[in-house]
């Protein structure tokens, strides 16, 4: 009886890392809903495909933080929901946030590709566009 009550245990005790990665989508509406940047561009690979309103450009990873910290500046956020996420691939994840500001209201596309070195999913793409 131990035994199957602690293979029971371990299974409900240690999230899977699939669970703790399709969390990522909600953690970064988090992050989108509190405007804070520098934890959004920890999610950020090396460089990030940004299209935000009608700038649109290939950047490093603290030049994209620097232009979403501006948008925050212009467009104060006060909340999010997530509109739609996938994660039936093994090595993307794809999610729709929508983001209503101070100022209007948004859609954010993020795309997110499984970094094989870190074994974590970071932001490849990140579209912010009005809604």
């Amino acid at each position: 009886m131990k035994p199957l009550l602690f293979v029971f245990f371990l299974l409900f005790y240690f999230p899977s890392k699939s669970s703790a990665q399709a969390d990522i989508l909600e953690d970064l509406a988090l992050q989108f809903k509190n405007g804070n940047t520098k934890e959004i561009a920890k999610h950020f690979a090396s460089s990030v495909e940004l299209l935000i309103i009608d700038q649109e450009d290939v950047y490093s990873k603290a030049q994209a933080e620097q232009i979403l910290k501006d948008f925050f500046v212009k467009n104060p956020p006060n909340k999010t929901s997530i509109v739609h996420a996938v994660n039936s691939n093994p090595k993307y994840r794809y999610g729709v946030i929508s983001l209503q500001t101070k100022n209007s209201k948004f859609r954010i596309n993020i795309t997110l590709m499984l970094q094989k070195a870190s074994n974590v999913f970071l932001i490849t793409e990140l579209r912010i566009e009005k809604d």
